[in-house]
């Protein structure tokens, strides 16, 4: 079992900053790939970001590419999402999210999720 915990949501102006981040506990974290989803009322949750087991590889949303960035910390066993020049339409509840691997984008299907954070981006 994985436990993930979010944190660094808010209300932030258009065009500003936000850093999520994202604690894990419960197993060895360099074995879990990691991402981040957002979700939208009435919609279903959607990938922004992912990275491999090292964070050397990234993968990006078309939405945020250029503005978001994803890391993670194996030693603190914890990954980031650096939000930058933030929209209104970047506005929904964010998750954490995480699997046993492989490392697959388009096929990232999670096993466990963190709580959410809500994101509001203010025009």
């Amino acid at each position: 079992q994985v436990q993930l915990v979010e944190s660094g949501g808010g209300l932030v102006q258009a065009g500003g900053s936000l850093r999520l981040s994202c604690a894990a506990s419960g197993r060895t974290f360099s074995s879990l790939v990691m991402g981040w989803f957002l979700q939208t009322p009435g919609n279903e949750r959607e990938l922004v970001a992912t990275c491999s087991l090292d964070g050397s590889i990234t993968y990006y949303a078309d939405s945020v590419k250029g503005r978001f960035t994803i890391s993670r910390d194996n030693a603190k066993n914890a990954v980031y999402l650096q939000m930058n020049s933030l929209k209104p339409e970047d506005t929904a509840v964010y998750y954490c999210a995480s699997t046993r691997g492989p490392f697959a984008p388009k096929a990232f299907r999670p096993e466990y999720w963190g709580q959410g954070t809500q994101v509001t981006v203010s025009s």
